[in-house]
């Protein structure tokens, strides 16, 4: 990177600042003058880092060029939607080659083989991959030409289409339709007339393009999921306000994935009732590997746009078709996985303090998810409804890890009840109160509950992580060290002053079923201890010394006077 960012020819005398940089590696540069150069460089994980903000740089690049015609949520979706576009030409495009080339054939590339000849691959692609693009279609091709069609927007607009008809009728048709949909090439958003809009395509194409994304064969996946996570972090403000997406930081869905798969290193499936964009689920792949998942990632997820952010991301972070089922409907009202096996590990960030039929539907107090509990939720409060629904779909041996609202901790009525049902039937391991401003777009410190149904205590572990954060700005962080201290309070299980406390559930009974953590948990007094004694003493003696001054001026004044 130094060479291409220095021509030798004039490289006389550079300096880079790396201190940032773990475990930096020394370069020997000689330039045309023949003089020696060493510099400290970036080892191969740490130049990821370097990598990742020129990918940064580059998204912020399109978002500003786009100014003005698309906002922030939208943008987001077109640029997500580009991006897709780009990865599975390349993905179907290096799968094609590498099985051209083992046979011998070096010189094959896909992209430059005429349609006609490659429909012969159509069946085969379908049933691997679970879609088709035809070379003309492929997004290194259709730049090719993008300056210079005037039907830009028609040609996307059927490519989209036809890769999507690639799955129809096969076992990935629900994977892949609507995948486009909020891709809206010919959207007003993007201009007036179709010039206009043609012009923000090519720009939209070109900045895509010239994303440094690597080599298929050689970490593109973190590439494209970090561009994915990174925009979502930009435009998070706006989640649950235009969008109606709800975000969750990257190191708390590490947090929960980890609590949820403690001493576990493969599970048969993980599941996230309101998965959002999925990121979650991907955590679970991450820590454990894909390949530890057996059957794949579930989730189910009522917005319609959110669930195509879904879906695209699982197939950025190849996870393939056949590997993951992502349901839209309403997860309390229609739940779309009744028929599965229950699940080894449950994480999620369900929405706070949201209305939902409650009581107003008789039907609902007969659910099996519900009716255990002898009531449901709050209808203006379905927090506790999500809990049931976790609960219902966990596992024997399973653990749930679900960000809770503090109120459904303490709030008496209907929420006691269903925390009453929860402790004396033994199903909450712990529940943590992470610190404030955690979360984008709100400040209250949310709170974990662990949910076991086997546990080997009928107790329950209250930890107060409030202080494990960094301050960033004006919001907190939890770092590696956060994350770590809270996962081995959490597994030790035992009293560790002001931080954490085993409780009976007996106990817990006792004091009318709270689990907000400051009950049990007292707050370490780090105010100044005053020795009442001592400080009168002070006192007195500089009330002493004060009336000795006075004495004196005023002895001085009669002189001078």
């Amino acid at each position: 990177q130094l060479c291409q960012r220095r021509p030798l020819s004039i490289c006389v005398d550079v300096s880079f600042e790396v201190d940032s940089f773990a475990s930096p590696a020394k370069i020997i540069i000689f330039t045309s003058n023949n003089q020696k150069h060493t510099y400290t460089t970036i080892m191969a994980d740490n130049r990821k880092e370097v990598e990742r903000a020129e990918l940064h740089r580059t998204i912020w690049a399109i978002a500003d060029d786009l100014r003005g015609s698309v906002d922030g949520w939208d943008f987001k979706s077109y640029i997500l939607g580009m991006l897709f576009y780009r990865y599975i030409s390349e993905n179907i495009t290096a799968y094609i080659n590498k099985g051209e080339w083992e046979t011998g054939n070096k010189s094959f590339n896909y992209a430059d083989l005429d349609d006609a000849t490659a429909e012969g691959a159509r069946d085969e692609m379908v049933g691997v991959k679970g879609f088709f693009i035809l070379p003309s279609q492929l997004f290194e091709n259709v730049c090719k030409v993008c300056d210079t069609d005037p039907n830009l927007n028609m040609t996307l607009e059927g490519i989209f289409t036809s890769i999507e008809n690639s799955a129809k009728g096969t076992e990935s048709e629900d994977d892949f339709k609507g995948l486009f949909a909020d891709l809206d090439v010919n959207s007003n958003k993007l201009g007036a007339t179709v010039i206009k809009r043609n012009e923000k395509l090519v720009k939209l194409l070109r900045g895509v393009q010239s994303m440094k994304l690597g080599d298929y064969q050689n970490n593109t996946i973190d590439a494209f999921g970090d561009a994915y996570e990174y925009l979502m972090g930009m435009y998070a403000s706006n989640a649950g306000k235009s969008g109606g997406e709800y975000y969750t930081p990257q190191e708390v869905s590490e947090l929960l994935t980890k609590l949820a798969t403690v001493g576990k290193t493969q599970i048969n499936k993980v599941y996230d009732p309101a998965c959002g964009s999925g990121s979650l689920l991907l955590k679970a792949a991450k820590i454990l590997g894909k390949d530890n998942v057996r059957q794949g990632f579930f989730g189910q997820e009522i917005n319609l746009t959110t669930y195509n952010l879904c879906r695209i991301n699982m197939f950025l972070h190849d996870i393939d078709y056949d590997k993951f089922d992502i349901a839209c409907e309403d997860t309390l009202l229609s739940p779309q996985h009744w028929d599965d096996e229950p699940f080894e590990v449950i994480v999620s960030n369900p929405p706070y303090s949201i209305k939902w039929k409650g009581d107003d539907d008789i039907t609902l107090i007969n659910d099996p998810r519900f009716a255990p509990a002898g009531v449901l939720a709050p209808k203006s409060k379905a927090d506790l409804a999500f809990i049931m629904h976790s609960l219902a779909w966990l596992s024997t041996n399973g653990t749930a890890a679900i960000v809770c609202f503090p109120g459904v901790m303490y709030r008496g009525g209907a929420e006691k009840k269903i925390r009453q049902y929860l402790i004396d039937n033994n199903y909450v391991d712990c529940i943590i109160q992470l610190p404030d401003n955690l979360f984008f777009g709100t400040s209250i410190a949310t709170c974990i509950m662990v949910l076991k149904k086997a546990k080997k205590d009928n107790c329950t572990l209250f930890i107060d992580a409030t202080k494990e954060c960094i301050k960033i700005t004006n919001s907190n962080k939890l770092t590696e060290e956060n994350i770590q201290n809270i996962l081995d309070t959490f597994t030790e299980r035992k009293d560790k002053d002001y931080v954490s406390k085993l409780v009976s559930n007996e106990t817990i009974a006792e004091g009318d079923y709270n689990l907000s953590v400051s009950t049990y948990i007292e707050q370490e007094d780090k105010r100044e201890k005053v020795d009442i004694v001592k400080l009168n003493a002070e006192l007195k003696e500089i009330v002493e010394k004060e009336n000795r001054l006075r004495a004196e001026i005023d002895q001085i004044i009669a002189e001078l006077e």
